[in-house]
C-alpha cells in the first residue's frame, strides 16, 4: 500500500506491471551468451533455470533484443548507492513506475491479517540464486531467526523490522510460503518493502552466508583471526556477504543474489575505477515472447572524482543513461548543445524532493546559550524572514523555482499550505522588530548582534560543496542578507564524510540539505519527525532517544514526543484514509514548530540517456525512496539501431 500521489505520466508507462499468467508450455527463450554456455554443458536449460511461474513483465515500448552494454558512471569511491539504483533493490514488493503504489516483486502474492500485523508471501516456485541455488522460505527465515533477532549482529535492529518495540518474527509455512509477524498492526509494511533498504529478507542466500555465522560454522572463529579487516563474525559476514546499503554489498562476486546483473572481476571497493556486471543466467523475469530478462549483457560503470567529470563524460556521449550526480538544472544547456554530437537525448526527472535546500537549525546544540537561542521560535522565524529567496532563486537557480520551506508539494494528497509557505516573504524590518523581541538587542562594532553572554551571534556551517556547490552558492547570498539583520554566517565546504561525522556528533550550529518528502512525505518524513540518524539534522540527539526506546540520546520536545506518537499510529493503521489523517497531524504540528526552513520549491532534475536506449519513459520520479531508475525495470531497456 502506497500513500503517495498518483504522478501523471503517459499510460504507455504504466504498461510496464506484472502479471501471474500461466505459461503452460511456452518455449523460453535466452540470451546467446547464455545459449552457448548450455551448449557448452556449463549451464542446465533456460527452462530449468527460471522459476516454475517467472514473472511476466510488459515492456514499456515494445519486446526487446539481446545485447549491448549500458554505460554509467560513479561519483567517487563511494558511490555504491549508483550501482543500488540501476540494478533496482529486488525486495518482496516494489514500486509500480509511477510511484502509486507496490506490486509483487521477488514474492509472487500475498495475504495480510485482518489487523495488518501479520503476512503470508507466497514465493515463486523454482526460482534460483544467481549461482543457481534455490532461493526459498529458508533464505528469508535465516535473515529474521539468525541475524535480525541477533544481538550480536543488530545491537539495535534496523526499524522497519520494529513494532510496538519488538523485532520482526518469521515462520515458514512450507519451502515457498513464509509469514512475518509483528507485535502489533504495522499497516505500511508492504510499503516499507519497496524502499532501497527494505531488501534484507531477500538479500542474503542462507546456503553462501551460512559459512560465516558461528551458528553454523564452528571455524568462524579462525576465519576471523586470518581475515587482517575484522575483529568479529560480524564483521566477517558483512565483508563477504556485504549489507543493504554498503561498497561491500558489490565488492564480492561470489556472492549470490536475485539481481538482473552480477558483479565481475573484483567487484566494487574504495580503489575501483570501473565496475562491470553480468547478466545473471537466473534471473527469474521473462517478458510476454517468453524471453528471459535482462535484455542487455552487460554495465559498465566508471568510476570520477567529481561531478564537472561526470558532467564531461555525459557530454561526450561516454553515458548512457543516468540523472546521478549530473540533474542539475545548470547543466540543462550544456546537455541540449552535445546532445546531437554526444548521441544522447535529455531525460526528464520528475523531483521528488521539497526543497533544493533545507537548513537544520540545531535543536540540541550543546552550547547551551546557542540552544536557547535557537530553540526561541521568533529566532528562526526572523532568520527566515531575512532571506531574500527570490533573489537567490534568480541567481543561483536560473529562476527555477519558488519561495518555499518544506513538506508535500503544492499537488499532492497531503499539502500543508503553512508548512510550505509561511514566512517566505523577505521582510528584514521585521526580522529584526523579532530579534530585539527575543532579547538580542546588543550589537558589537561591527553591527553584529550579541547573544546574552556577550558573544557574537555567528552560525557556523559545512556543506558538501563537491556535490552542491549550488548550497554554497546560496550560503554566500544569505551570509550579505543576514548582515542586515545582525547575524553573522561564516560558511566552508567539507568532504561528505566529514560533514556526517560532525553531524551525528551534534557539533553544528546547523546543516544544509536538500529536502525530501514532495512527493514522499510519508516515506522521507526526515524533515519533520526525529526519525533519521544521519538526516534529522535538527535533533541527531532526539532521533537516538527514539530508535533506542527512550535509553539513549535527548528526550525531545513535547511537541516532537507528540509528532512521534502520531508517527507510531501511523505506521500501525492499514486505513489508508485515516493513516492520511494521522499524517496531516504531524504535519501541522511541525508547520507550527517551525523547525527547518528552506529555500526554493525543487524544481524538475535532467539527466541523459542514450537515443537508440529503448523502453525508458520520458519522465521518471527522481527520488532516494524510489530509487530511479531501479523501479522502471533497466532489465527491459534494451538498443535499437
Amino acid at each position: 500500500m502506497s500513500y503517495m500521489r498518483r504522478i501523471s505520466r503517459p499510460a504507455s508507462m504504466l504498461a510496464v506491471c506484472a502479471a501471474l499468467t500461466p505459461l503452460g508450455a511456452w518455449a523460453f527463450e535466452e540470451a546467446p551468451q547464455l545459449a552457448e554456455k548450455v551448449a557448452a554443458g556449463e549451464l542446465p536449460p533456460v527452462d530449468e533455470r527460471l522459476p516454475v511461474r517467472p514473472e511476466v513483465v510488459t515492456p514499456l515500448d515494445k519486446v526487446g533484443v539481446y545485447g549491448g552494454k549500458l554505460r554509467r558512471m560513479l561519483g567517487g569511491s563511494n558511490d555504491h548507492n549508483s550501482i543500488l539504483r540501476v540494478v533496482s533493490p529486488q525486495g518482496l514488493t516494489r514500486w509500480k513506475p509511477d510511484f502509486s503504489g507496490v506490486v509483487p516483486n521477488v514474492a509472487e502474492s500475498w495475504e495480510s491479517s485482518e489487523d495488518g500485523s501479520a503476512f503470508t508471501f507466497h514465493l515463486r516456485e523454482g526460482m534460483k540464486w544467481s549461482d543457481g541455488e534455490p532461493f526459498t522460505a529458508d533464505d528469508i527465515v535465516f535473515f529474521v531467526d539468525d541475524l535480525l533477532n541477533n544481538k550480536e549482529f543488530y545491537p539495535n535492529a534496523p526499524a522497519r523490522f520494529v513494532v510496538a518495540g519488538e523485532t520482526m518474527q518469521a515462520e515458514k509455512i512450507d519451502d515457498y510460503t513464509v509469514k512475518l509477524t509483528f507485535a502489533a498492526p504495522y499497516g505500511t509494511f508492504l510499503t516499507e518493502l519497496a524502499t532501497p533498504l527494505a531488501q534484507e529478507p531477500v538479500l542474503w542466500a542462507k546456503h553462501y552466508c551460512m559459512q560465516f555465522h558461528p551458528k553454523y560454522n564452528d571455524n568462524v572463529q579462525a576465519m576471523v583471526d586470518a581475515t587482517e579487516a575484522v575483529e568479529d563474525w560480524t564483521g566477517l559476514y558483512r565483508l563477504n556477504c556485504g549489507e543493504v546499503e554498503a561498497p561491500n554489498r558489490w565488492s564480492n562476486p561470489e556472492r549470490p543474489t536475485l539481481d538482473p546483473w552480477v558483479v565481475t572481476g573484483d567487484g566494487y571497493s574504495a580503489g575501483s575505477t570501473k565496475v562491470v556486471m553480468e547478466r545473471n543466467p537466473y534471473f527469474w523475469q521473462v517478458d510476454t515472447a517468453g524471453n528471459q530478462l535482462p535484455y542487455i549483457d552487460q554495465l559498465e560503470m566508471g568510476v570520477a572524482q567529481d561531478n564537472q567529470a561526470l558532467v564531461l563524460e555525459a557530454v561526450a556521449g561516454n553515458i548512457d543513461m543516468q540523472r546521478r550526480k549530473i540533474s542539475n538544472l545548470a547543466n540543462k544547456p550544456v546537455f541540449a548543445e552535445n546532445a546531437e554530437k554526444g548521441g544522447f537525448k535529455i531525460l526528464n526527472m520528475v523531483n521528488s524532493n521539497s526543497n533544493v535546500m533545507a537548513i537544520h537549525f540545531n535543536q540540541t546544540h550543546k552550547d547551551p546559550v546557542m540552544r536557547e537561542v535557537i530553540r526561541n521560535k521568533d529566532v528562526r522565524v526572523a532568520l527566515s524572514l531575512g532571506i531574500d529567496r527570490d533573489e537567490i532563486i534568480d541567481i543561483v537557480y536560473q529562476g527555477q523555482g519558488e519561495p518555499w520551506q518544506i513538506g508535500p508539494r503544492p499537488d499532492h494528497v497531503l499539502y500543508n499550505e503553512q508548512l510550505g509557505r509561511q514566512h517566505t516573504e523577505y521582510d528584514p524590518d521585521r526580522a529584526n522588530e523579532l530579534l530585539d523581541k527575543a532579547g538580542l538587542t546588543e550589537r558589537d562594532a561591527d553591527g553584529y548582534r550579541l547573544l546574552p553572554d556577550g558573544r557574537r551571534f555567528t552560525f557556523n556551517v559545512n556543506y558538501t560543496g563537491i556535490e552542491q556547490p549550488d548550497w554554497g552558492d546560496s550560503l554566500e547570498i544569505i551570509k550579505e542578507q543576514w548582515e542586515d539583520i545582525g547575524v553573522e554566517l561564516n560558511a566552508s565546504s567539507v568532504e561528505r564524510s566529514i560533514y556526517y561525522s560532525r553531524g551525528e556528533a551534534n557539533e553544528h550550529d546547523f546543516m544544509v540539505w536538500g529536502a525530501p518528502g514532495g512527493l514522499d512525505p510519508t516515506l522521507s518524513p526526515r524533515d519533520v519527525l526525529s526519525v533519521h540518524p544521519q538526516a534529522s539534522w535538527f535533533s541527531i540527539p532526539w532521533v537516538r532517544w527514539y530508535i533506542s526506546g527512550g535509553t539513549d540520546g535527548e528526550e525531545p520536545s513535547d511537541a516532537m514526543k507528540k509528532r512521534l506518537e502520531l508517527y507510531e499510529a501511523y505506521k500501525a493503521e492499514a486505513d489508508q484514509d485515516k493513516a492520511l489523517d494521522i499524517f496531516r497531524q504531524i504535519h501541522q504540528i511541525a508547520a507550527d514548530e517551525f523547525e527547518v526552513i528552506g529555500i526554493a520549491l525543487a524544481p524538475n532534475l535532467v539527466g541523459v540517456v542514450n537515443k537508440d536506449l529503448r523502453n525508458v519513459p520520458e519522465a521518471i520520479p527522481a527520488s532516494w525512496m524510489y530509487p530511479d531508475p531501479g523501479p522502471t525495470l533497466p532489465q527491459t531497456y534494451f538498443y535499437e539501431k
